[in-house]
């Protein structure tokens, strides 16, 4: 973190920020000031009280936790000096804290979410719409809070509060208690000698009120918990918009979850799972989906509340690390994943509750596991770029899956009618699935793991680079790179962003480049063509072969990192592997019945309007169709039914819209069907096939008439 305004305190002689997460500009001035009676409440005191005291100012009626309006401590009595110093602290020294470190117990709409409760952050024009002007709770009682995450230990001093910014709505929170955490589990209060300290909060929605805390405290999460607010009769809502103050301690981060942090070799990654397993068996499941070349079984982590089973309506969502054998922070990384999710499950985290309940999670640590033992052998230090990169054969699997791009582009070229081509589960050539076929047995295995399992959403993890890529990874014309986009090119760039976006390594705007391309300038996501061409890569036969959407995450530019490294790696990735997850749940899904029998019909092809991509409903007749929020035409139909079309709304939210299909069978279907199995045609049916029969004699003589009418008009003519 860089700062251009700290304060230097007593105890530490290193510059200190106060953390702040306000919607303010930045300042690009650069004057440092050092406070030798001012610490970050390490003597008890802090630079506001400082002030106070410079003014000869205090506010009536407080003891122990200072409450000071900011309009009033910069009146025109102030000294330049005194005016100076808090137009630093109020305004520039900010560390920017990042929307998926805001929570809330809840909160009204998405407009009204955690992440609008900023201090100064304005409202769009019109109430209700996705830019409102605070967080606004959903219900109206005390177990209401807005919380931080400040990433790391933090020494907090105070919160500035303001009411919501509206228009039309006028709710401030007149008074409100704080809370501190390391766990975000065990709370406790912020005291006011013996009692529970109770800070004053707005009597207007637009004057920033500032609390002080009698003593600071250090900690990684702060609560602000409402008690009392403006009740407007009984339509009075809780909302706020806040800035927390604190300073960072010094020392290097640490990862505060209990991992196993260090390589795993193929023996420890499987005594590693085996024990996640242990600890948690009613939610996990281990197996197999084949071998590679040397013997070593590819196993796969299954984390769900029912494994081993597919669930109708539940998607299926996948991670694959280790491809190349020697890049292997994503092989850790899933480790460490499938070790926290147990560990926070069994303590009863409502998020990865949430996750395990509502997705069936499977996550395949080690794809290469031939080239990892001899990367691992070497060591990070001396494995260098490319030991351990390809399979036992020496196989790239990043270019081993069947070339289903110019499949495509070739029958695009070749077909005069559009109507017959296809857009999605292009079958696999038949010479990609030969025994002759120089294709890895870790490849084979991944394929049929791919057509057993309907996934949904899927991720790559490499190394070597810092950048999320997205398909098309082949260019059209074998050039050797150009943006070569799918028809889902809008989401596809929403998913590598969701992950880009959340990273702390990538979002950092002053990191360096890792090696020759600044992906900065991309917001570190980019067409995979668009980097390099890539034949035969996982991420286009997954798009192109399966209903699965599926995004390569470079996680370092280190392939083989150190040991030592690997706590922090964890905390830089895993609110983006959690977040990329949470994907799953976004665009539609429903089932296809049969409208008679209620039947899941599989193969049903769900056709989105102006998409040139479908999908297919699978064994039970449910469907996933990932989309970014908006107002879709959505078609399904099927072999031996009429088509079914209906409108369907994605919203902003983090969960699903519904959107089911009945189709009803044809005539012929149905009474194929009925005699088949020896029944009695129904009377409903009977009188559709008899008005069948009429229309086709009908259209049949009218065409023979033609004919007859036109030779005998060809007579007529030569007569």
């Amino acid at each position: 973190m860089h700062c251009n305004y700290c304060i230097a305190t007593e105890e530490h002689s290193g510059l200190r920020c106060w953390l702040s997460f306000s919607h303010s500009v930045s300042w690009n001035l650069k004057v440092y000031l050092t406070i030798k009676t001012v610490s970050c409440s390490i003597t008890g005191k802090n630079i506001f009280s400082e002030v106070q005291n410079l003014l000869a100012y205090s506010e009536p009626g407080t003891k122990h936790c200072t409450t000071v309006d900011a309009n009033l401590i910069q009146n025109d009595y102030l000294t330049n000096f005194t005016n100076f110093m808090l137009k630093l602290i109020f305004e520039h020294c900010s560390l920017k804290v990042k929307d998926n470190q805001l929570r809330a117990s809840s909160f009204k709409r998405k407009g009204l979410g955690p992440h609008r409760g900023r201090l100064n952050i304005q409202s769009g024009i019109e109430d209700g719409d996705i830019y409102d002007g605070a967080w606004c709770a959903q219900y109206r009682d005390k177990k209401q809070w807005l919380e931080v995450d400040a990433r790391q230990l933090t020494r907090f001093t105070g919160v500035i509060l303001q009411g919501r910014n509206s228009i039309w709505s006028w709710d401030v929170v007149h008074t409100y208690k704080v809370q501190f955490s390391n766990d975000s589990l065990v709370w406790k209060p912020c005291m006011n000698g013996t009692e529970e300290a109770v800070f004053e909060g707005n009597q207007d929605a637009e004057t920033p009120v500032l609390a002080l805390f009698n003593t600071s405290a250090v900690a990684r999460y702060i609560r602000i918990n409402p008690q009392t607010w403006y009740q407007n009769g009984t339509d009075g809502d809780i909302c706020l918009r806040a800035e927390v103050l604190g300073c960072t301690l010094p020392g290097p981060a640490e990862s505060r979850d209990k991992l196993d942090f260090r390589h795993h070799n193929y023996k420890e990654m499987k005594k590693l799972m085996k024990s996640v397993n242990e600890a948690c068996p009613d939610i996990t499941r281990i197996y197999s989906i084949g071998k590679s070349y040397t013997g070593l079984k590819l196993y796969v982590m299954e984390i769900s509340d029912n494994p081993g089973k597919h669930e109708l309506g539940e998607p299926e969502f996948r991670y694959v690390a280790g491809m190349h054998g020697n890049e292997v922070l994503g092989r850790e990384l899933l480790l460490n994943l499938m070790q926290y999710i147990c560990q926070e499950y069994k303590r009863g985290d409502q998020r990865i509750v949430h996750l395990v309940k509502e997705t069936r999670i499977h996550l395949l640590p080690s794809m290469n596991p031939d080239g990892y033992e001899m990367a691992f052998k070497k060591g990070s230090e001396l494995s260098g770029w490319a030991l351990g990169r390809y399979s036992y054969e020496g196989i790239d699997m990043n270019h081993n899956f069947a070339d289903l791009n110019s499949v495509m582009w070739t029958a695009i070229e070749l077909e005069t009618d559009r109507s017959k081509l296809i857009n999605h589960y292009f079958p696999i050539p038949e010479q990609y699935t030969s025994e002759e076929a120089f294709v890895a047995s870790e490849t084979r295995a991944v394929i049929n793991w791919m057509q057993d399992i309907p996934f949904v959403l899927s991720a790559n993890l490499h190394g070597g680079e810092l950048v999320v890529t997205y398909p098309y990874d082949m260019t059209r014309d074998w050039a050797p790179r150009e943006h070569t986009p799918t028809s889902d090119e809008s989401f596809f760039r929403w998913l590598s962003t969701a992950y880009a976006s959340t990273n702390q390594v990538m979002s950092n705007p002053d990191r360096r480049p890792c090696h020759n391309k600044d992906f900065l300038r991309y917001n570190n996501i980019i067409n995979g063509a668009d980097w390099h061409n890539v034949p035969g890569s996982m991420n286009d036969f997954s798009y192109l072969h399966t209903n699965c959407f599926e995004v390569t995450v470079e996680l370092s530019c280190d392939k083989f990192p150190h040991a030592s490294e690997l706590p922090m790696e964890w905390e830089n990735n895993r609110e983006s592997l959690l977040i990329y997850m949470e994907q799953v749940h976004r665009g539609i899904k429903g089932v296809v019945r049969d409208k008679d029998t209620e039947a899941g019909i599989a193969d049903a092809i769900i056709k989105v309007d102006d998409i040139d991509h479908h999908i297919r409903s699978v064994a039970d007749g449910d469907y996933w169709r990932l989309l970014n929020p908006g107002e879709y035409r959505v078609t399904a139909s099927a072999e031996g039914y009429y088509p079914s079309s209906r409108t369907c709304q994605v919203m902003y939210d983090h969960y699903p819209t519904i959107c089911d299909f009945r189709l009803t069978k044809m005539p012929k279907q149905r009474l194929k069907e009925i005699l088949a199995k020896g029944g009695k045609i129904p009377k409903d049916l009977q009188l559709r096939l008899r008005q069948l029969r009429l229309r086709k004699l009908r259209v049949t003589t009218k065409a023979m008439n033609q004919r007859r009418a036109a030779a005998a008009a060809k007579r007529a003519k030569r007569v």
